[in-house]
This record gives structure tokens, C-alpha cells and sequence, in this order.
């Protein structure tokens, strides 16, 4: 489906994985949608370096915890908790539990824009 399309429809998950494992990256643009976003399961002491974007994230910790960096402040997120951070802040989350995290990174975008500013 393209972006000036007005049906519904179903984009499997095997469509927007990344690399071999089960996260996915979902660029609403692509689809008919006004946001994207990232499904993660990460190990213990995984997760993205230090990045920004132009517009606010939303995170819901689907399983596991999740330690987010926002800026100067850092949240400590469990399942069923949702987080949120603004645009051009930088930010980061790390599995700081002990199994799978299991969680979904929502951007107020229908493209997917970051800038990282480490190299983890």
C-alpha cells in the first residue's frame, strides 16, 4: 500500500524486520500513516545509543525494564508503563532487567528521522 492510498491493510511482520531478530521498523509514510514507529526485544544491557529527533517519542514497555534517559533525567519503566520524551532532546533506554525487553518506540512522524551522538 503507498502513502495516497485510502484502504486498510496489513503490513507483516516479516515486511519490516530488522536484521534477523524480531524487531521491526515500521515507516508510516510508506503506509498510509501519520506515525512510525520501532518494536524491540532487546538482551539485558541492550539498547540504542544516544540519539535525538525532531519530534516527541513515545514508549510502552510491552515485557521487561527499561531504563530510559531523557535529557538530564532517567526513568525507570516496567511493563504496561508508557514514557515519553520531547523533540530534540537527547535520549536513550537499556534493558536493565534480567530477561527480554520487550518494547515499542512511538514517533510522532511518518518517517522515522534521528541523529545518534555516540557510536554504542
Amino acid at each position: 500500500m503507498n502513502s495516497a492510498s485510502t484502504s486498510a491493510g496489513i503490513v507483516a511482520a516479516a515486511d519490516i524486520r530488522i536484521g534477523t531478530g524480531r524487531s521491526r521498523r515500521f515507516e508510516g509514510g510508506e503506509h498510509g500513516a501519520a506515525v512510525s514507529y520501532f518494536y524491540v526485544e532487546n538482551q539485558p544491557g541492550q539498547g540504542p545509543g544516544l540519539h535525538w529527533h525532531p519530534y516527541p517519542e513515545t514508549w510502552v514497555v510491552l515485557e521487561g525494564t527499561a531504563q530510559i534517559t531523557v535529557g538530564d533525567e532517567t526513568l525507570l519503566a516496567v511493563a504496561g508503563d508508557t514514557a515519553t520524551g520531547p523533540a530534540f532532546v537527547p535520549h536513550r533506554f537499556t534493558n536493565v532487567g534480567e530477561g527480554v525487553l520487550r518494547i515499542i518506540g512511538i514517533h510522532a512522524s511518518a518517517t522515522i528521522i534521528q541523529t545518534f551522538l555516540d557510536e554504542d
